[in-house]
């Protein structure tokens, strides 16, 4: 399979190495991080998994150049990098790739396929990542990765399910794309502010009792506003939010990655994304709304 990711980050240099290290796919990350694309060329990908390392060797260009050609191209940048993909993830679709969107947050998907006049493709990853440097990525786990397509893209989807699984990344198609999106987001609105507000990895918050009883009171939040829009979560939404934090104790949440880097954060796709819900839908989310101005008021939220 030939596949097309955009990002650099932690989570396209975590699957781009488990993907390139299987040479029956072609792997090619485009992004515009100099640094990060120079030493990928020059040593690849050194991924540290729980009970192994390995280097792998995936192609690089710039996204703003000449693309290959792909089966699939998967988004991976931040939310609030999205406007600066649309035009490379154009030209890719233009020459025959499937778009699927992995980012976190509600209505990018929708803005990707607006831009894009076509469908584009949902990937839900529950993957723990934490790049350390430019081509070096440490992992928290296989992860999970759960996919929603429309019918135009479900044999991509499948075939791309099977290729993130024999990889080392467990995935599935699921039938119901806003079930899937609105699960990642109780837990994300949940889990990612009040690690990067504190300071800590996600196991935090399942023994330090007030910030448990945040971490709660955020999930039922979302998972109300989920229910109001007829999404069933098919679980209690605490419940969703404890077996994240759980599943991904030791790991440090990309929202808490970005403050310590200085850099712009998803929060205004995650908590935000819940408040604009439900004040749309007259609800109120006070624990949220708290959550994403205080993220916004350390000086590092999501606009660039």
């Amino acid at each position: 399979m030939r596949l097309l990711l955009f990002g650099t980050g932690a989570l396209a240099s975590l699957l781009g190495a488990r993907l390139a290290r299987d040479r029956r796919h072609t792997v090619t990350l485009a992004g515009t991080w100099p640094e990060a694309l120079a030493q990928v060329a020059a040593c690849g990908i050194e991924a540290h998994e729980p009970d192994a390392s390995f280097t792998s060797r995936p192609a690089v260009c710039r996204s703003d150049g000449p693309l290959p050609d792909a089966d699939v191209a998967l988004v991976l940048v931040k939310a609030w990098q999205s406007a600066r993909v649309v035009a490379p993830l154009r030209r890719a679709v233009e020459r025959g790739a499937a778009p699927f969107t992995f980012q976190n947050g509600l209505g990018l998907r929708d803005d990707l396929a607006l831009a894009l006049d076509g469908p584009v493709g949902l990937g839900v990853a529950s993957v723990g990542a934490l790049l350390e440097a430019p081509g070096r990525v440490r992992s928290a786990g296989p992860g999970r990765v759960a996919l929603a397509a429309e019918r135009a893209l479900l044999p991509c989807a499948e075939r791309l399910a099977r290729a993130l699984s024999e990889t080392g990344t467990p995935a599935e198609v699921e039938a119901d794309p806003r079930a899937t999106q609105w699960r990642k987001l109780v837990a994300n609105a949940a889990i990612n502010a009040l690690t990067a507000l504190h300071g800590v990895p996600n196991g935090a918050l399942l023994t330090r009792p007030e910030l448990r009883a945040q971490m709660e009171a955020a999930a039922r939040e979302a998972g109300a506003v989920a229910s109001a829009l007829g999404v069933d979560l098919a679980a209690d939404p605490a419940e969703l939010a404890r077996a994240v934090a759980r599943a991904t104790a030791s790991n440090r949440s990309s929202m808490l990655q970005d403050l310590e880097r200085g850099q712009p954060t998803e929060v205004d796709a995650l908590n935000g994304a819940v408040v604009h819900e439900a004040r749309r839908l007259g609800l109120s989310t006070p624990v949220n709304e708290r959550l994403w101005q205080a993220v916004l008021a350390s000086g590092a939220g999501a606009r660039a």
